[in-house]
């Protein structure tokens, strides 16, 4: 038996896994005390279980969960600090009433109808060939509102330092018996206000404002923004007859597509090439009638200037907006999206047999760049052609000038 336990006892001290062995070195053998012998032995018999590989995942998901929370936390504990109260009290509408009078500045046009019965008058403050300017022109001469034009000069912009907001477009109406004067601000939102003002009869246009609250904020970036509250909506009183929710949903999603995509395939396009920026700016100048407007060194210097570095600028809104490596196939893309919807519908317009503020919106953002090689492209390689012929006889001849004279001169009840 002793010769037994004298065998496992040198095995045990040969063995690498059982380090922790104490051996005695008796009469130059190797032998294990009796304790540490039977431990062995059980150690043999029944292996430690090794700990569970979930419980370390479960472990390291609750750290990773503890840690993303916190890092979440403060990032919105950030933001949070950013955004400001808004401008005014959104209830009193006082953001869009003007203290004063604007300086007076000699119209670049003035368009009269004499079917618009609203009494507005109505200034509109602009660069010729902005896409959001554009659109605003196609809702007011479709509709057939009268209003004057100040075209702003790009280079010194004098004709909007009398005001803390200095994007263009932006509307001055002035209001029939009233000495209140309005400044709206935002394409869309300019284009809903005189919209809901057409169709909801029972109330002025001080009281529509209201329901266009602002907020100012300021972004990643530490720039100071506006954000405008409902400035897709229609404020229409109640239901109106001929109109389905559905497609007054539908006109809202394709204005904001407007915004939100198309707009942002022209520039790429339009600069696409140095040769195409500067056929562009040529285009602008005629179109602006520039000539007239500006100093001749203010004309060259945005002509030739302003060209190079649009350039420049199409590349990095490219990348921006993740356009594809040949600009073209987007705004493409894009025009066969909206004339596939068209289509669905069976329709000549967006709006059926009449355009709606969706057919407006794309139209007037077209028509910014109509007169430049990508629009050509845009003709020759899409059907966009028939829809945007037909809408240029819609705007030209004021096809929608019955609301303006329905509304009839209550516009300060």
């Amino acid at each position: 038996m002793s010769v037994y336990v004298r065998y496992i006892a040198r095995n045990f001290c040969r063995n690498e896994n059982v380090p922790f062995q104490k051996s005695l070195q008796v009469f130059g053998r190797c032998e294990v005390p009796r304790v540490t012998r039977i431990q062995s032995l059980a150690t043999l018999k029944s292996p430690p279980p090794k700990p569970s590989p979930w419980k370390k995942y479960a472990k390291l998901l609750t750290i990773s969960f503890g840690i993303g929370a916190t890092i979440g936390g403060y990032q919105m504990y950030e933001l949070y600090k950013k955004v400001n109260t808004p401008l005014s009290n959104p209830s009193e509408g006082g953001e869009y009433i003007l203290q004063e009078s604007p300086p007076d500045f000699k119209p670049a046009r003035v368009i009269q109808r004499p079917t618009d019965s609203t009494g507005l008058k109505i200034t509109l403050y602009q660069y010729q060939t902005c896409p959001f300017c554009c659109k605003v022109r196609a809702f007011l001469d479709y509709y057939g509102f009268s209003y004057n034009v100040i075209e702003v000069n790009s280079v010194t912009r004098k004709q909007t330092k009398w005001t803390s907001y200095r994007k263009v477009p932006f509307a001055v109406i002035e209001m029939p018996n009233s000495d209140i004067i309005l400044q709206l601000k935002d394409s869309s939102m300019i284009i809903s206000v005189l919209q809901s003002f057409l169709c909801n009869k029972s109330e002025t246009l001080e009281k529509l404002v209201k329901c266009y609250p602002t907020m100012a904020y300021t972004d990643e970036e530490g720039e100071r923004r506006i954000e405008i509250m409902n400035r897709y909506f229609l404020m229409y009183g109640q239901h109106p007859p001929g109109r389905s929710k559905e497609d007054i949903v539908d006109e809202r999603k394709w204005r904001k597509w407007v915004d939100d995509v198309l707009v942002h395939v022209l520039s790429p396009n339009v600069y696409r090439t140095p040769d195409e920026a500067l056929q562009a700016f040529r285009w602008f100048s005629k179109a602006g009638n520039w000539e007239e407007h500006f100093a001749n060194w203010e004309r060259l210097l945005v002509l030739y200037v302003g060209a190079a570095a649009m350039f420049f600028i199409g590349k990095n809104l490219k990348r921006r907006h993740k356009l594809r490596d040949d600009v073209r196939e987007s705004f493409y893309e894009d025009i066969n999206t909206w004339l596939k919807a068209i289509k669905k519908k069976g329709t000549k317009f967006m709006g059926g047999d009449e355009p709606n503020l969706a057919d407006l919106a794309v139209y007037g953002v077209l028509t910014a760049v109509e007169g430049c090689s990508a629009f050509q492209d845009v003709k020759i390689n899409t059907k966009i052609t028939p829809w945007f012929d037909r809408m240029t006889e819609a705007v030209k001849h004021s096809e929608g000038c019955n609301l303006t004279a329905q509304r009839g001169d209550v516009a300060q009840a």
